[in-house]
This record gives C-alpha cells, sequence and structure tokens, in this order.
C-alpha cells in the first residue's frame, strides 16, 4: 500500500502543472483575453496571434517530423554498422559519437549557425531539423547499436546462408527485431524537436517560420510588453497535448526498448 501511496503522490506531483495550465487556460484572469467568465477567450487570442496557430503548429510539425525521419535513418544505419561490423577505428569513432553528448548544444548553435548560412538552410525549418537532428545522433546511435546487439547473430546468419545481402537481413529480420528501439529512439527525437526553443530562436528570424514554442514565449499584449498569462497558458495546453499523446499511445514500446537496453548492458 505505501508504494502505491508514494506514486499515486508523484503522479499528482508531476501533473500538477499541466492541470493548472489547463484550469488557468479556460479560467477568468485579470488583464487578458478571458478576464470575465470561464471559457475559451485565451485560446481565440492564441489562434489569432501573428502567423496564427494553424501555422506555428505546422511548422512545429514539420520540423518534428523531418528530425524523427532523419534520426530514425541515420542511427539506424549507425548502430547495424556499429553493432555488426568490423572497420578500423570503430571503437574510436563511436566514442567521438558519444562525446558529442558532453558538449554543451548551445555552445554548437552559432558555429551550426554560420555553416548552414553558407549552405543556404538559415532561417529555414529543414536547417532547424537538421540542426535538431545533429543533437539527437549521439543517444539515437547509442541506443540503436543496443538494440541491434540484442537480437541473436543466429537470425541473421541464417537469413544470410537463405540467400539475403546485409541489407536484406537489415530489412527483413533486423528491423521487425528492434522494433521497441525504433519507437524509443523516434520518441525522443519528436519531443525534442517538438519542444525545442534554443534552436529556432537563433535559426529562425522569419515570424511565419516560427515554431510554437517561440510562438508562445512572445506572446505577449503588446501593450509595454506585458504578457498575457491567459493566452500562454493556452499555448502551454497546446504544446502538451501532442507529447502526452504521443507518449500514452507508444509507452508500452518505450519501456520494451529501455529494457532491452538495460538487459543488454
Amino acid at each position: 500500500m505505501p508504494r502505491y501511496v508514494l506514486t499515486g503522490a508523484l503522479a499528482l506531483l508531476f501533473l500538477a502543472p499541466l492541470l493548472w495550465a489547463g484550469v488557468a487556460s479556460v479560467s477568468p484572469q485579470g488583464g487578458t483575453a478571458q478576464a470575465v467568465g470561464w471559457g475559451f477567450g485565451n485560446y481565440e487570442t492564441l489562434a489569432g496571434y501573428q502567423a496564427g496557430i494553424v501555422a506555428f503548429l505546422w511548422n512545429s510539425a514539420v520540423v518534428s517530423a523531418l528530425t524523427v525521419v532523419f534520426t530514425l535513418v541515420v542511427s539506424t544505419l549507425g548502430g547495424y554498422a556499429f553493432a555488426w561490423f568490423s572497420f578500423p577505428g570503430k571503437n574510436a569513432l563511436f566514442l567521438t559519437v558519444l562525446a558529442i553528448l558532453m558538449v554543451p548544444y548551445a555552445t554548437l548553435l552559432l558555429p551550426l549557425y554560420v555553416l548552414l548560412n553558407g549552405l543556404g538552410l538559415s532561417n529555414s525549418l529543414l536547417g532547424v531539423a537538421l540542426v535538431m537532428t545533429m543533437f539527437q545522433l549521439p543517444f539515437a546511435t547509442f541506443m540503436m547499436r543496443i538494440s541491434f546487439e540484442a537480437v541473436p547473430r543466429e537470425l541473421v546468419e541464417s537469413a544470410m546462408v537463405d540467400g539475403c545481402t546485409s541489407f536484406g537481413a537489415l530489412r527483413r529480420v533486423l528491423l521487425p527485431a528492434v522494433k521497441p528501439g525504433l519507437i524509443t529512439v523516434g520518441m525522443f527525437a519528436f519531443l525534442a524537436a517538438w519542444n525545442d526553443f534554443i534552436t529556432p530562436l537563433v535559426l529562425i528570424s522569419d515570424t511565419s517560420k516560427q515554431t510554437l514554442p517561440l510562438a508562445v514565449a512572445s506572446l505577449r499584449s503588446q501593450v509595454m510588453g506585458v504578457v498575457d498569462y491567459g493566452a500562454t497558458e493556452a499555448g502551454v495546453v497546446v504544446l502538451a497535448l501532442p507529447c502526452v499523446l504521443v507518449f500514452l499511445v507508444l509507452q508500452r514500446h518505450y519501456v520494451a526498448g529501455f529494457l532491452s537496453g538495460a538487459l543488454k548492458g
């Protein structure tokens, strides 16, 4: 019984900020669009802010989708190579990839901005997605390597005896076997890209290309810089809902992916 009380208390502790934001977004607050009575006036303010909530959601969705696709493709191929093939400098290269985790990513944004500007990708959603992918790759490659190493080698060897190439074995045997790892990596990439604030802040200057976190942060009443807290809380709710839904749908695979990594480790 004590463990249920403890887990219940922890659940309430973690849910309390989101519940508070949900109530605050529809409650009457002085100095906001929802100053009188309960309702969705704050959401209407958010919907009409600058380019509009649909444009901000679309920009965030594009960046998140591209980040997930790029991260899955590169980390899958990288993890496969590190787990199943031998080549000179393999361990040193893998340690170099992991060492990127030690570098505060904000310190890399300025040189990345210069690089993207040279490639003509500054102030673009594709540029933001490429930078977000780079920051996700160390953990994603590590996760995929562990997932591939947990697959029995006999399965792949049997596939090759039956005529599969290395790529065929990857597609037909390994990818179905590492599905929990793929989902875990994809979910982490989505959450990081969807919620990231600093990268689009540095790389995006056009307001029509802003992602939702930038729009929520800049949401003000335009009068003496006063923040519209009601509309901001509505933005927090809109930001959080996709993350909660993705986690609820994929939590079973997410736990399985981490357990496979833990068991292998």
